[in-house]
């Protein structure tokens, strides 16, 4: 902490051109005089506690009650928006559901399309289809090849085939009729 008179050295030091200050002896700088310790009275500065204009005091009253209306609109704001983006999360999923179910409903009634085509193969006894019936081969194969691209659409749509004759019931996979 620097002494007060150094202090004191480097204020007046302000107001001397630098040709006067190269004529001031060093030893000035380097005192070991100390002052008189300042009046406890000094050391305890006044508190006066200044005049308020009153429409500053209504400025400031208005400002803190501008100040908490933006709090509160801003956190209608926020809400707002965390409403919105619950509502159009909410909106997204439903549709999905939405799109689940119908594809479902729709690959029920494939399902009963193909229990009936599998019907129509089964039906036909092998050894009537040769050459001598050209029609019904024709016919059969036809059916063959329907059948045969629709498991492939199953099965890219991961519907897998199950054959549950002889298989012990599990409800996990089967359906009691």
């Amino acid at each position: 902490m620097c002494s007060p008179m150094l202090r004191q050295i480097f204020r007046l030091s302000s107001f001397v051109s630098p040709k006067q200050y190269a004529g001031f002896s060093s030893r000035l700088l380097f005192s070991t005089a100390t002052t008189a310790p300042p009046n406890e009275q000094e050391a305890e500065p006044k508190e006066e506690k200044p005049a308020v204009d009153p429409s500053l005091l209504a400025c400031q009253e208005e400002n803190r009650k501008l100040l908490e209306q933006i709090k509160t609109i801003d956190d209608k704001y926020k809400r707002s928006l965390a409403e919105n983006e619950n509502l159009r999360v909410r909106m997204q999923k439903q549709i999905e559901e939405a799109r689940v179910f119908g594809i479902q409903k729709f690959c029920k009634d494939l399902l009963d399309v193909a229990d009936v085509l599998g019907s129509a193969l089964s039906s036909v006894p092998k050894e009537a289809v040769t050459a001598d019936n050209p029609h019904l081969q024709n016919l059969y194969t036809g059916l063959e090849m329907t059948q045969a691209q629709m498991q492939a659409v199953f099965r890219r749509h991961g519907l897998t085939q199950l054959n549950p004759i002889g298989m012990k019931f599990d409800p996990n996979e089967h359906q009691a009729v």
